[in-house]
């Protein structure tokens, strides 16, 4: 049986992220990045897929974890009828190697633990020649080899081998530490160096830290915000800015479904909700790694624009399933990349000039190619706007003229104009201006069911659909203005399951897939947002509240919520979640206190 979503908490160094469970298990990890081959895949299979367990061996009579404060340094504490200890879980920054160290501490008593280490290069298929050598110092280390991929393990007490997995007890009495570290390195390399866990320990903890305490927001809460942030930090990757929209791929949307699909690629949907959190809350430095992350994503043909990209940039992104993993919870099939990448979504264009926008409005300098590339895109849209799309939730159906694209081609143009305008920037404002206001007279007309009261999916359509909720959060219209309000009362009578909110009704077809998925948490956060923003400070602090509530112990948020079994659902964690409630607490921070 898997481990519960939500019992996983995550580690990283900004370059890959480490899922361990509540049961001391290292039972996902990517390297040397994100989107790297899996060495530990025992979460979309089983153990004998790879995973790092450090547990009691005797029975754990209470669990308690969390984060130490304002840093990614994770501490887990086992009570046994033998005593107490404490294993505490960090990546640190990165040398020239990825590193992950593991650190039992006795609290009370002596607790006698358990390791099982199984490496299994390619997700879970490849096993690796393991061997015990030595260090330069005559230290044991365990080093594990397949083709170019190759992790050594040092340690106190490291494990033996024992029928294709290596294993081994040993006891932490009170006031004593056991350490071990992991290493990732090419296997033609070197050995890495040895290196102190108390220095590298101290030296994480100390970078988490100082980067909290740049947090400039200080509104209501913070510790969510705060939590949210840390969090898409450890989801950016350092060398390029780009920020994973998770750290898996297949977590199911509903289980022993096929909504299993790879998140660990950076989605332009993303990119104004990320450059604007990240401004608000002080993270300027950040934010214009992240812009320049972006401008260099999508440099070259405005034809060739794609709605996702590899956390370097990559273009190339081709969908594959791995048929020797049997899945989450029997969920398959399991997918690496993402086939969305070909996808039309004239979405990405209102996504991109918004970005750069807020960017110049935040005081980021424009830069020599930043205006030039925004005048070649626009040329661009101003070819293409009429097409139809696949739209936000990436259908696998038909295209449609879907309302959100529609108001996002409305977005882009706008904010060309106010790049002209505010900015005193050169283009052919005119023209511009003349599609902008044809753009937006269109959605108000073939984009609105008079009989309905609201505003539908895609033209011509009955239903709705969340991203609807965008409209007010892009400017279209304000959250009161009264055909929005119709549109969420719509949202909230038809889309509500148990008090949160599906993106759309699944079972109208038109998405290539079967009918059936849970809450997407990201539009319950808009739904709060557009309540401050319309003025029902109530419901937006009611709505908080209960989304807060489904963080678990360590604030992390998955992609969805499973409201009948009181579990998270989908990839995590899920950096559109995230970013979705520092937007919404944003706007509830100033709505109560201007």
């Amino acid at each position: 049986m898997s481990a519960r979503i939500e019992d996983y908490a995550v580690i990283g160094d900004t370059h890959t992220a480490a899922l361990v469970s509540l049961e001391g298990s290292v039972d996902w990890l990517c390297v040397p990045r994100f989107d790297s081959p899996a060495c530990f895949a025992a979460l979309l299979g089983d153990p004998g897929n790879g995973r790092w367990q450090l547990y009691p061996v005797e029975p754990v009579k209470a669990v308690r974890r969390a984060y130490r404060p304002g840093s990614l340094v994770l501490e887990t504490e086992y009570d046994t009828d033998s005593g107490t200890v404490r294993v505490i879980d960090v990546m640190p920054p990165r040398d020239k190697h990825c590193h992950l160290i593991r650190r039992v501490v006795g609290v009370s008593g002596a607790v006698r633990m358990r390791q099982e280490w199984i490496v299994r290069f390619g997700y879970g298929k490849v096993r690796p020649w393991i061997r015990r050598r030595h260090d330069d110092d005559d230290r044991a280390t365990l080093s594990a080899v397949a083709g170019p991929d190759a992790l050594c393990l040092r340690g106190d007490d490291l494990p033996g081998p024992a029928d294709g997995r290596h294993v081994g007890e040993f006891t932490v009495p009170a006031g004593e530490h056991r350490d071990f570290a992991l290493s990732y390195y090419r296997s033609h390399r070197d050995l890495p160096q040895v290196f102190d866990a108390d220095d590298a320990l101290n030296a994480t903890d100390d970078l988490w830290q100082h980067w909290s305490d740049r947090c400039t927001y200080q509104g209501p809460y913070r510790e969510a915000v705060l939590r949210s942030l840390l969090t898409l930090k450890a989801l950016t990757y350092h060398p390029t800015g780009g920020i994973a929209a998770a750290a898996t791929t297949s977590l199911p949307e509903q289980f022993g479904g096929p909504r299993n699909w790879d998140y660990r690629y950076c989605w332009l949907r993303d990119a104004a909700l990320t450059l604007g959190a990240l401004v608000d809350c002080g993270y300027q430095n950040e934010a214009e790694h992240w812009r320049s992350w972006l401008l260099r994503a999508i440099a070259g043909d405005p034809e060739d624009i794609q709605i996702m990209y590899g956390v370097g940039g990559e273009r190339w992104l081709p969908e594959t399933e791995l048929d020797w993993l049997s899945g989450y919870e029997n969920s398959t099939p399991v997918r690496v990349g993402n086939g969305a990448f070909t996808q039309f979504q004239s979405e990405i264009f209102g996504e991109v000039m918004d970005t750069l926008h807020r960017a110049r409005e935040a005081g980021i300098s424009e830069g020599p190619v930043s205006w030039p590339m925004q005048r070649s895109l626009m040329k661009h849209l101003e070819k293409v706007w009429q097409q139809p799309d696949q739209g936000i939730w990436e259908s696998r159906g038909d295209p449609q003229h879907y309302t959100h694209s529609r108001v996002m081609i409305w977005v882009a143009f706008d904010r060309a104009v106010r790049a002209c305008e505010e900015f005193d920037l050169e283009g052919p404002v005119e023209r511009w201006r003349e599609l902008r206001d044809t753009v937006r007279k269109e959605v108000l007309t073939k984009g609105y069911n008079e009989k309905l009261g609201a505003f539908t999916q895609y033209y011509g359509g009955t239903t709705v659909d969340a991203a609807l909720l965008m409209l007010p959060i892009f400017g279209f219209l304000p959250a009161d203005d009264p055909r929005m309000a119709g549109t969420i009362r719509v949202i909230e009578k038809t889309l509500d399951s148990d008090g949160l909110l599906l993106r759309y009704d699944t079972g109208t077809g038109g998405d290539g897939l079967p009918a059936g998925e849970n809450p997407f948490l990201a539009c319950s956060f808009w739904l709060a947002t557009c309540y401050s923003l319309g003025g029902r400070i109530d419901d937006a602090k009611k709505l908080l509240d209960r989304l807060l509530a489904l963080r678990n112990d360590t604030g992390l948020l998955s992609e969805e919520y499973d409201t009948a079994n009181h579990r998270m659902a989908g990839n995590v964690p899920q950096a559109l979640s995230h970013l979705a409630l520092v937007t919404a607490v944003r706007a509830y921070g100033e709505r109560v206190h201007g």
